[in-house]
């Protein structure tokens, strides 16, 4: 089945991770299970809709998202570098620029995008935190030299709806409340710390195991030995009688 739409893909997602989800075992929740799906359809939405021209990125609403365009040093490492937003097929409306000369790595903001320019690795990451429904659209990552405007990128920005948070039951938000409740993290340390201690305790089972074996079988051999000395006494001369 050939599919075009990113809606369609997310449909084909939902019905995948929902089957896995009811199938999945004890130790991995529905939620976790969902989460992980969601994530690897993200990625395959990603190279599916990526052009040579355009690339296509999927970002979740509330969620923050990063976007690196790479570049030439020798040609573009010192000259001043924005990020910009399409309203037209022909004007791109200014967004944020990278600081220059002075500390390029550091950040500049605006609202909630943010830029620094990696001028050592060729690297421009742009980061909308948190991710809006007005984000969505087409930016450019571009450069200016003297006047001369280059395009280093053009990126699709595509704003999708957190599915569980959405799917979840709501509940009551408290700020600076503690919680007993251990978290994923700890959850799966938990976990993996389990795994070991029940793989070494078999490991210690089957080391009893053919120790037994290995004493069962000497005390075999040593009640065989002593039986063919009594049946088989030795006289004086030191031959069997």
């Amino acid at each position: 089945m050939y599919l075009t739409k990113a809606k369609d893909y997310l449909l084909l997602c939902k019905t995948i991770f929902s089957f896995l989800a009811g199938n999945s075992s004890n130790l991995i929740s529905q939620r976790e299970m969902e989460r992980f799906m969601y994530l690897i359809c993200l990625i395959f939405l990603s190279d599916a809709d990526t052009t040579e021209d355009v690339t296509v990125v999927y970002g979740i609403e509330g969620k923050p998202i990063s976007i690196n365009c790479s570049y030439n040093l020798k040609e573009n490492q010192w000259r001043e570098k924005s990020w910009c937003k399409h309203i037209s097929e022909t004007k791109c409306q200014h967004v944020v620029s990278a600081r220059r000369f002075w500390m390029p790595f550091l950040k500049r903001r605006n609202g909630t995008t943010a830029i620094a320019d990696n001028i050592y690795e060729g690297i421009l990451t742009v980061t909308i935190n948190p991710l809006k429904k007005k984000d969505a659209g087409l930016y450019q990552c571009k450069t200016d030299f003297l006047g001369v405007v280059n395009t280093l990128q053009k990126v699709k920005v595509n704003v999708l709806t957190d599915l569980w948070e959405t799917e979840a039951p709501e509940e009551p938000r408290v700020e600076q409340s503690i919680s007993s409740t251990p978290s994923d993290t700890e959850t799966k340390l938990h976990i993996i710390v389990a795994g070991l201690l029940g793989f070494k305790f078999l490991i210690a089972v089957l080391i009893l195991i053919i120790a037994r074996s290995l004493k069962n079988r000497t005390t075999e051999d040593g009640y065989r030995r002593e039986n063919e000395h009594q049946l088989f006494p030795v006289t004086g001369n030191g031959y069997y009688s």
